[in-house]
């Protein structure tokens, strides 16, 4: 009974007060575990929510972005909800801590900015999980949009840590909106004089031998201009894989070098032509020349 009653009043010990409450080691203990289990709650309904998103068919991207938004606002009730467990008034204590909420707020003002760019992110969905973009520097599929930053991993599955405000301020290439296809370009050059029918039909050739070239929309040849050296042509072609732009567009190149060579069509090397101008006679001087200082 006396250890009951010891623990009952360490349990109850006054700490501190704090926004009109008074905080004990028992008022602590409660709020913590009400937010844990808040934590452990917002993972099942996030879970189980995307589950029955899936199941009516919506795209990936909307169920995380509804998933995500649900497991921020049972995280927030949880933290409102601990905070009242504990006796801490959270009007009380915001309004006795607004000078220092603004001091704080200038000091963490590119969290709070990449914390708004990722809610708008989440409703917006110029991006979603699963995404092929293209950001500043960043190259690679959307794995995750969290609170303060985006994680893109790139195709050499290195993962990239890209704040959510560049999202918003800079100018972002989403190559799976509106569709996943992907039309890649690939340039070569042919010698003057070549039967460009036959050139045509011999790019067209080579693109239809590459595996993951898409039949629809067929692939097409562009004649882009009368170059320095050579006849210029552009072979575009259209993937259903984004991230293997890279891979096909190598395909593509042996396979043209292969069917050119099969074709005996030339790729020319570049080519230059030099002109000598006259009056280079004072370069012709011979080294006994009086001008040079070596004369009689």
């Amino acid at each position: 009974m006396a250890s009951d009653l010891s623990l009952k009043t360490l349990l109850d010990l006054p700490l501190m007060k704090l926004g009109g409450g008074v905080l004990t080691p028992g008022s602590i203990i409660l709020g913590i575990g009400i937010f844990a289990a808040s934590l452990l709650f917002a993972r099942f309904a996030s879970s189980a929510t995307q589950r029955v998103l899936h199941g009516r068919g919506l795209s990936t991207g909307a169920q995380f972005a509804v998933s995500k938004m649900l497991r921020y606002v049972v995280w927030a009730l949880g933290l409102a909800i601990a905070f009242d467990s504990m006796g801490v008034k959270l009007d009380a204590l915001l309004a006795a801590s607004a000078v220092l909420a603004v001091g704080i707020g200038f000091g963490l003002q590119n969290i709070a900015q990449n914390f708004i760019s990722g809610i708008i992110l989440l409703i917006e969905q110029p991006v979603s999980t699963g995404d092929f973009v293209r950001v500043g520097d960043a190259f690679g599929v959307v794995d995750d949009i969290g609170l303060r930053a985006t994680r893109i991993v790139t195709r050499d599955e290195v993962t990239i840590i890209v704040p959510n405000s560049q999202f918003i301020s800079q100018s972002v290439t989403n190559h799976s909106r509106p569709t996943l296809k992907l039309r890649i370009q690939v340039g070569v050059g042919v010698a003057y004089g070549s039967d460009t029918a036959r050139v045509r039909e011999t790019l067209l050739a080579a693109a239809t031998s590459v595996e993951h070239v898409l039949k629809i929309p067929a692939p097409s040849v562009r004649f882009e201009n009368f170059g320095d050296s050579s006849l210029d042509f552009k072979l575009l072609v259209w993937i259903a894989e984004p991230r293997t732009d890279h891979q096909i567009s190598s395909d593509l190149r042996f396979a043209i070098d292969a069917a050119f060579r099969a074709a005996k069509i030339e790729i020319p090397f570049p080519q230059r032509d030099l002109h000598l101008r006259s009056g280079l006679e004072p370069l012709l001087r011979p080294l006994s020349s009086p001008a040079l200082g070596h004369g009689p």
